[in-house]
């Protein structure tokens, strides 16, 4: 007997209540009773005194048989006035919290729903609690990490539109007015591109002087960078033509604003209604040769349209891009030749072909070091023999220069510009869409915060609840232990599997 009384009683929780209900601690049947428990004790809870210890039993819990137990442990406190000389207590308060103890008492109805709020808080409210706790905690983790991935890929996109920016030559402040700007200034530029073209007279020397001793080569060569190299950026006419114009009519862009005439200075005639006539008269001695008499032959109205003996209209058909006055420069004759798309298009392929020579006379002096390489222009004129390689590097320098100048992307894009207007629409929309994503990717960036933020507010009221349910779940174990015990003659019991 003595080694049985040292033996625990180990139950799982889980099946704590059918445990009880086995053993006939308990009845099947205790749910009904305890509906009417818990009316009572709604009823008793609207009479409770003043005392700090009963609101913080009666706070956001379920009161259960023991919290019922400490109640009227403290009303004997401040019920103690209500004694009458048999020791009873008067107090309706009193007779409530002693009556509901009773119903409980009855059957081990207490046990039963003690078990049962364990098994709950163990099973479900726990893990509930525990489940949105994560989640909670799992949203901070992920509206973090997206918050960096958003903040991230809109300083990525900005940066695009500053490096989009930067490629057009502007700052990104006011896209089109800056690419506008930029279209103002670009005679100016090709103005100076012509005028270093006068640097090129040594090169198309030697490209000349070569060719001819080469290939025996009698046309010119080079003739258009041969004509900016005196004439400089002069326009297209004076190169078709070799004239000076005496009129430049320069063409209307398109997409540039036209002043509409004033209001008041427009003669919209005479707009007074008359009398509809059958006659048409003839003014001013003007015979338009219409008659609206009746046709002897033919059977309705007909129109007499006049003589049909008319001369042939002659139409002289004018060659494009042909002046219709001599020495007036009109469309694309009056632009200048490196605004004009053929022209200009034609003094990059010149230069190009001139870089293409420097750079194969270069490679080449760089291996005639044989004496057949040079025998071969022992013959040739001076201004080929006595060029160096540092010489036709410095040659070929310049020339990539003003290639690069003429080609490169910021060029191209203002060359688009110039070539149609509308160009700046398309650019500015597509440098805003940039800055639009950017602008997008910051908000949701913000949102991502508030989120992130709204987690913590819900992980700072789980914390209290789970903390708060850990410790009266311990407690409610350790009474139905001390219960349970006390009916097995004090032997150890456990409560398997409380773990929240």
């Amino acid at each position: 007997m003595e080694n049985i009384q040292n033996v625990p009683i180990d139950i799982q929780t889980s099946k704590l209540l059918d445990w009880l209900i086995d053993r006939r601690h308990c009845n099947f049947k205790w749910q009904n009773a305890v509906k009417g428990i818990r009316e009572k004790i709604n009823a008793a809870m609207q009479d409770m005194p003043e005392n700090e210890e009963i609101k913080r039993l009666l706070s956001g819990s379920y009161i259960h048989y023991f919290h019922c137990l400490r109640i009227v442990e403290i009303l004997k406190g401040t019920e103690h006035s209500s004694k009458n000389i048999f020791g009873k207590y008067s107090s309706q308060r009193m007779k409530d919290w002693q009556e509901i103890l009773h119903l409980y008492q009855a059957d081990n109805i207490y046990l039963a729903e003690v078990a049962s709020l364990l098994t709950r808080n163990v099973s479900y409210e726990g893990p509930a609690l525990r489940k949105q706790l994560a989640k909670a905690k799992q949203l901070q983790q992920d509206m973090s990490r997206r918050e960096v991935e958003c903040q991230s890929s809109a300083a990525n996109m900005r940066e695009h539109y500053y490096a989009a920016c930067k490629q057009y030559g502007i700052k990104g402040d006011n896209v089109p007015r800056e690419l506008q700007a930029l279209v103002k200034d670009l005679p100016d530029v090709l103005d100076k591109v012509g005028a270093d073209a006068s640097k090129l007279e040594d090169k198309i020397q030697l490209y000349t002087a070569f060719t001819n001793f080469v290939c025996e080569w009698s046309e010119p060569v080079l003739p258009l960078l041969t004509f900016a190299r005196k004439r400089g950026n002069a326009t297209f006419y004076e190169w078709r033509t070799g004239k000076v114009p005496t009129v430049v009519e320069r063409p209307h862009v398109e997409g540039t604003p036209v002043e509409a005439p004033e209001e008041d200075t427009i003669d919209w005639g005479d707009f007074s209604i008359q009398e509809p006539s059958s006659e048409i008269t003839v003014e001013d001695g003007i015979d338009w040769g219409i008659s609206v008499e009746p046709s002897s032959e033919g059977g309705g109205d007909a129109i007499d349209w006049g003589d049909g003996d008319v001369a042939p209209v002659e139409i002289e058909i004018v060659q494009a891009g042909a002046d219709c006055s001599e020495g007036v420069a009109k469309g694309t004759d009056a632009l200048n030749i490196l605004e004009n798309a053929q022209s200009r298009g034609q003094f990059i392929d010149e230069l190009m072909e001139l870089e293409t020579f420097l750079s194969q006379r270069l490679s080449e002096m760089s291996q005639e070091s044989d004496v057949v390489a040079i025998s071969q222009f022992q013959s040739a004129p001076n201004i080929i023999q006595m060029q160096s390689s540092e010489r036709i590097r410095g040659m070929l320098s310049d020339v990539q220069d003003l290639l690069g100048r003429l080609t490169s992307l910021r060029m191209q894009h203002l060359f688009m510009i110039l070539a149609s207007p509308r160009y700046v629409e398309r650019v500015t929309e597509l440098l805003r869409q940039k800055i639009n994503q950017a602008d997008i990717l910051e908000r949701k960036a913000i949102g991502m915060v508030e989120k992130r933020l709204e987690a913590l507010e819900e992980q700072s009221r789980l914390e209290p609840r789970v903390d708060l349910l850990i410790e009266r779940t311990q407690e409610l174990k350790k009474m139905i232990e001390s219960d349970i015990s006390k009916r097995y003659n004090n032997r150890p019991v456990n409560l398997m599997g409380v773990i929240i």
